[in-house]
């Protein structure tokens, strides 16, 4: 989607194959793609990987934090490596790329744009997703002072709370490191989403709305609407409740 708009871009992935053919694909229609090697829960790799993209194309206008895993299970059961999984992709991974990148897209003086990536699970919990809902909660937080954060710089910064969307997250086991693996008999079963499941060519497009109209939250479903208004109705009303009734 951002090099039909004419961008060069770069893929940083785990799965160094992915990442090479997604670049692939982006050559196959005329743009110009750098495929990279990166683990996101390491620093260094991050630091090289903003190394590479500043030296090979010269600046870096749009960072997108996307990589993440999903893991289920009740927090009573979960372990310390779970933990340490997902934290270390969708939070660590997140606090990274701002690391790595941001200080250089403010020297550069161009305007820019931040996307990290939450979920719907970052703004309303659900039973059974105790560490991926710590995870998202905090990149939404984060996001949210990011933005103002930024503002003088002109970066701006959006925030992906997505629904179901058809992408392997649901396959997040493969790429988890073997010292962060559990020796479990049975794993938990995947939760089932509400709602529909948007095709990632969907989901590009309100993304790439939301950097061209500056807008913090990117909302991909509909259906989203009535749990979070239910959750701030329940807010509202625990405030009301404390305060003091005139008689």
């Amino acid at each position: 989607m951002f090099a039909r708009e004419g961008a060069r871009v770069v893929v940083a992935d785990v799965d160094e194959a992915s990442a090479r053919a997604a670049a692939d694909e982006v050559r196959a229609r005329g743009g110009t793609a750098l495929a990279v090697h990166t683990d996101v829960t390491d620093l260094a790799q991050v630091q090289a990987l903003a190394d590479r993209a500043f030296a090979e194309l010269g600046a870096v206008d749009v960072l997108c934090n996307n990589a993440g895993v999903a893991l289920w299970g009740s927090l009573e059961d979960a372990t310390h490596r779970d933990w340490q999984w997902v934290l270390g992709v969708n939070l660590w991974g997140v606090i990274h790329g701002i690391e790595a990148f941001v200080p250089r897209m403010i020297a550069s003086g161009r305007r820019g744009h931040i996307v990290n990536t939450a979920s719907m699970a970052g703004l309303v919990a659900t039973r059974g997703l105790g560490i991926y809902n710590t995870s998202k909660y905090a990149v939404v937080g984060l996001s949210e002072t990011l933005v103002k954060d930024l503002a003088p710089h002109g970066i701006g910064v959006s925030v992906l709370c997505p629904l179901g969307v058809a992408t392997r997250i649901r396959a997040s086991e493969r790429n988890r490191p073997a010292h962060l693996r559990n020796e479990r008999t049975r794993e938990p079963e995947p939760i089932a989403l509400d709602g529909t499941t948007l095709a990632p060519e969907a989901v590009a497009e309100l993304v790439l709305s939301a950097i061209l109209e500056n807008r913090l939250y990117v909302i991909t479903h509909p259906e989203s609407l009535e749990p979070i208004r239910k959750r701030f109705q329940r807010i509202e009303r625990a405030i009301l409740e404390q305060q003091p009734r005139h008689r």
